[in-house]
């Protein structure tokens, strides 16, 4: 007897990464994923995963490659970049620190950066969301997370924090 759609084997895994254990089914989904990632970022800090370029290039291709490939697989169920697809969050406010050796103040610029342009989405932004699939659901948060790093490298250089 064939699954019902949604229930096919690999289906419940592709949810609890896509909303990253059930955070995108919790209001604010969003901001709650990219808060959660810097709590453990901030957590492991001493650790230098954003800093070391084997782990950094790994990691980030990683969360990308897996977080396309879970949004693609889960949109035919929710629909194209559904509210509950947080992971595309976790890869931005990844990006958006690397290479920054990490504090509070760095960690909190990059969140505050990211979200900025996540939600106002300028500057090619908003043109990556409509790229098909899970390639748009996730290169809106990738460039967000990049235009966000690009302002904490600044700010780091002019000594802001």
């Amino acid at each position: 007897m064939p699954s019902a759609p949604g229930n096919e084997p690999g289906s419940r895994a592709c949810k609890l990464v896509a909303s990253v254990l059930g955070i995108g089914y919790v209001k604010g989904g969003g901001t709650v994923a990219a808060v959660a990632c810097c709590l453990l970022l901030y957590l492991v800090r001493d650790r230098g995963l954003t800093l070391r370029l084997l782990p950094v290039v790994s990691l980030t291709v990683g969360i990308v490659a897996l977080g396309t490939w879970v949004a693609q697989r889960v949109e035919p169920l929710w629909g194209k970049d559904n509210y509950r697809v947080v992971i595309d969050e976790v890869a931005g406010m990844w990006i958006s620190v690397l290479f920054v050796p990490l504090t509070g103040p760095r960690l909190l610029a990059g969140l505050v950066l990211f979200r900025f342009f996540d939600m106002v989405k300028p500057l090619f932004i908003g043109k990556m969301e409509k790229l098909p699939g899970g390639v748009g659901v996730m290169m809106d948060d990738v460039l967000a997370g990049v235009y966000a790093n690009l302002l904490v490298q600044a700010g780091i250089y002019f000594r802001v924090f």
